[in-house]
């Protein structure tokens, strides 16, 4: 091992890490191989326990360059193949992403090379601490770009225990220690040491092969009895250069009405983001007849569409209920340039990217009111915003059951929708209740409240799917109630007890 960390040196570190970050999606979906989620940290890590401050930073940002280059790379579809963007434009367009979110993912690593790499006991939680507050980081900075998390390639194993408990973070966190523990066993040369570290490994897996089996029933004095109702899921499978075509607006109309009139005997009918192709207040006429359908058979539609404001030029990704189903919610988190364009004085215009249809939507207010089913309550999350932990965790304290809806039509043929239902498991898991997701193209399904697939069905195909047995659950898990807070601030506190650690180290070597 000494040797290894010998050779990394110079350019062959530098495209070691580069290639080992481009391994880290292997971990994901949709290949799910988990234990090279638990490897490549572990090169990182090695690299810069032979770095200095610069390098280390360099080959933090070539890892995390690896890692988005290959894991995000769906970017470019969306940009050349949907947006018309020239080949070139789009790949430079694409490098630029690439490069800042590898930038983001490098910038907490300088912490770990300056004050943390040269203790034993920093080495083993400090760089797991630094790791996962990088993540964090990436929830929330310039909006967030949640993606590419190590904790969802944990979603089917031991660790998936803590999801409930602490969340997607704590997965991370604990991977990310699995990886220096068992770094520190192979190299321990003391029985003491030795022990503690494969004590503390068990503990990590076996703590999670437990929870994963304990219920988290804890129920709200005011709440519902728990429930099973059917569900349909509509896939209309439309082009998205026809899907704002008026055109074939009325053809579009007619789909969603056959498909839907095929399944009236279920009790909840879920169709897709923005499935109606004209404004809410324009669709009254189509929604009224939808309506009264639903509300002669007993069932309830929820579908996306775009929210026309009564002030002009303010539109809203919305979500509504109909039928037996109602509310109304507005997207908050929106895609850049999907949903709305940064810096659009200067950029509107300039290329046809910068001018996708939708890219004119207004954030919804943080405090809404959520959609219902009867009595019961459902949390909506609209496409990108089922990759937020806390602001599904926020809204699924006061549901019973978790909807999204997508038009993952975007991502084209790439490894992006699997993915993108990934986090979705991972947010049933989190919050215990099933998940309801409805795409135009693909991937829809069903997932339980244990975060595994209860139906998946089959993309770039018109298709419904459905199922007799999804539970409306009274289930309040700690992550819904705490959200990411208490590992947050456990991973601030192990990086302020590293720091202060090395500096107790360097003042005993002094007065030695």
């Amino acid at each position: 091992m000494k040797h290894l960390i010998n050779l990394n040196s110079g350019w062959r570190a530098n495209v070691l890490a580069l290639l080992t970050g481009a391994l880290v999606p292997l971990s994901l979906a949709p290949y799910k191989l988990w234990p090279i989620g638990l490897l490549t940290p572990l090169v990182l890590l090695l690299l810069l326990q032979g770095s200095n401050i610069k390098q280390g930073f360099f080959r933090s940002f070539l890892f995390g360059l690896g890692m988005f280059g290959a894991g995000a790379s769906w970017v470019y579809v969306a940009i050349h193949d949907f947006a018309q963007t020239p080949p070139l434009l789009a790949g430079i367009m694409t490098a630029m992403f690439v490069s800042a979110l590898a930038l983001v993912f490098a910038l907490p690593f300088i912490i770990y090379c300056r004050f943390i790499k040269e203790n034993t006991t920093g080495r083993i939680i400090g760089f797991s601490s630094i790791w996962v507050l990088g993540e964090w980081s990436r929830s929330w900075f310039l909006t967030g770009f949640p993606w590419l998390y190590i904790g969802y390639a944990h979603v089917d194993t031991w660790l998936a225990g803590w999801a409930p408990v602490l969340g997607v973070f704590s997965l991370s966190f604990f991977a990310i220690l699995s990886s220096t523990l068992l770094y520190s066993i192979f190299i321990s040369r003391s029985k003491k040491a030795l022990l503690t570290y494969t004590s503390l490994l068990l503990f990590i897996w076996s703590t999670g092969l437990y929870l994963s089996h304990r219920s988290w029933q804890t129920e709200p004095k005011d709440s519902h009895p728990d429930s099973t109702i059917s569900v349909a899921i509509i896939q209309p499978n439309i082009p998205l250069e026809l899907k704002w075509n008026p055109i074939y607006r009325s053809d579009i109309l007619s789909i969603l009405r056959e498909q839907t009139s095929e399944h009236l005997d279920k009790d909840l009918i879920l169709w897709p983001e923005a499935a109606v192709p004209i404004m809410y207040h324009e669709a009254e006429e189509f929604l009224g007849e939808m309506d009264e359908l639903a509300n002669n058979s007993g069932t309830g539609i929820i579908t996306g569409i775009l929210y026309d404001d009564p002030q002009p030029g303010i539109y809203y990704n919305s979500i509504i209920g109909i039928g037996n189903a109602g509310g109304i919610y507005f997207k908050q988190r929106l895609v850049p340039f999907g949903e709305y364009v940064p810096l659009e004085k200067w950029l509107r215009g300039l290329i046809n990217f910068f001018d996708l249809p939708n890219s004119i939507i207004y954030p919804g207010p943080k405090q809404q009111d959520i959609l219902n089913y009867g009595q019961y309550n459902i949390a909506p999350s609209i496409c990108y915003e089922i990759v937020y932990p806390d602001l599904v965790a926020r809204l699924a304290k006061h549901a019973h059951l978790l909807v999204t809806i997508s038009n993952d039509a975007w991502f084209g043929d790439s490894i992006g929708p699997m993915q993108h239902f990934q986090m979705a498991q991972m947010r049933a898991l989190e919050n215990q209740r099933y998940v309801i997701r409805a795409t135009n193209t693909g991937v829809s399904g069903i997932i339980n409240p244990k975060g595994q697939i209860s139906l998946l069905g089959e993309q770039f195909v018109r298709e419904v799917n459905t199922y007799d047995d999804v539970k409306l659950i009274n289930t309040i898990t700690p992550f819904a109630r705490w959200g990411s807070l208490p590992i947050v601030g456990l991973c601030l506190i192990i990086l302020v007890f590293s720091i202060a650690s090395r500096g107790m180290n360097q003042v005993r070597k002094a007065l030695a």
